[in-house]
């Protein structure tokens, strides 16, 4: 894949996961009051120039020039999970070599000023509910590589837990669903919903964790589980389980909203396109191992 097509992937990645009706987030028509569908749509477009490059400069530096780019034409933090996610991910799609591998070594080889790029780059997209760390807080500059404060984090965060673990969620259990709902039949909209909800399920949502409390997000990824044993997408008991489900989950405050979950989708989604593509052209091997 050229430059520009993992960077067509990483957008479309985007699009397909904000479009997808899941429970508790935005999507077309389903607003919350300082975010809206439309501000992903513009996220989405505003990235594609920096992920274009991101083969040719070091992964901080892209993280920060995306989500400046995305500053730019959005009222408010849209993307910054996802492009946490899909920046080492599109780097790794450059080189001609198994994904999960690249994506490794891309985060093996991180800096410190890699820390100080992404440390710039949460602070300017400024997320709710951050809170404090006792050590490399992102108040602070760090003076470990991006990988070694990904690691502090890693019990509290989802996305740092994917830079420890080399996005295990993201191959052991996101992609994989978005294949499998895919190759069972399933449009974009469906097979993302069930892919969610499949991530949901195996892991309670971070962001809720840090907005609503432990037991909450325990509840909610519960709650996962009981709409998929109904069927999920594949049921009509299940996709009553799922619009019962999203209407529990909003509140003015966006409490129980699983943003986690939504930016590992977004993740799985460009891993499965990045596989779609591979396969039809014999190219890049993008392994679940």
């Amino acid at each position: 894949m050229t430059p520009r097509d993992v960077a067509a992937a990483a957008q479309l990645a985007c699009l397909l996961e904000a479009t997808a009706p899941k429970p508790g987030n935005v999507s077309p028509g389903r607003n919350f009051t300082d975010l809206r569908y439309d501000d992903f749509v513009v996220a989405a477009a505003a990235i594609g120039e920096p992920f274009a490059s991101a083969t040719f400069r070091p992964l901080g530096t892209t993280i920060r020039l995306a989500v400046e780019a995305t500053q730019r034409r959005a009222r408010t933090n849209v993307n910054l999970g996802i492009v946490l996610l899909l920046a080492p991910l599109v780097r790794a799609a450059g080189s001609a070599s198994d994904l999960r591998e690249a994506s490794r070594l891309v985060l093996d080889t991180t800096t410190i000023e890699d820390a100080r790029q992404v440390y710039a780059a949460i602070r300017l997209a400024a997320p709710g509910g951050l809170g404090t760390a006792e050590a490399q807080d992102v108040a602070d500059e760090p003076d470990m590589t991006l990988l070694e404060v990904m690691r502090l984090a890693a019990d509290r965060d989802g996305i740092a837990r994917e830079y420890s673990t080399g996005f295990e969620a993201t191959f052991e259990i996101g992609a994989p669903a978005v294949e499998r709902a895919r190759g069972e039949g399933l449009d974009w909209d469906d097979a993302v919903v069930e892919a969610y909800l499949t991530l949901l399920a195996a892991a309670p949502d971070t962001h809720i964790a840090r907005r609503g409390g432990a037991d909450l997000a325990v509840e909610v990824s519960s709650r996962a589980r009981t709409v998929l044993a109904a069927g999920g997408v594949r049921s009509v008991a299940g996709r009553q389980a799922i619009n019962l489900m999203d209407a529990a989950l909003r509140d003015p405050r966006h409490t129980a909203n699983p943003g986690t979950t939504a930016d590992l989708t977004a993740a799985a989604i460009f891993v499965a396109l990045v596989r779609l593509k591979a396969d039809a052209t014999g190219g890049m091997n993008v392994s679940t191992r």
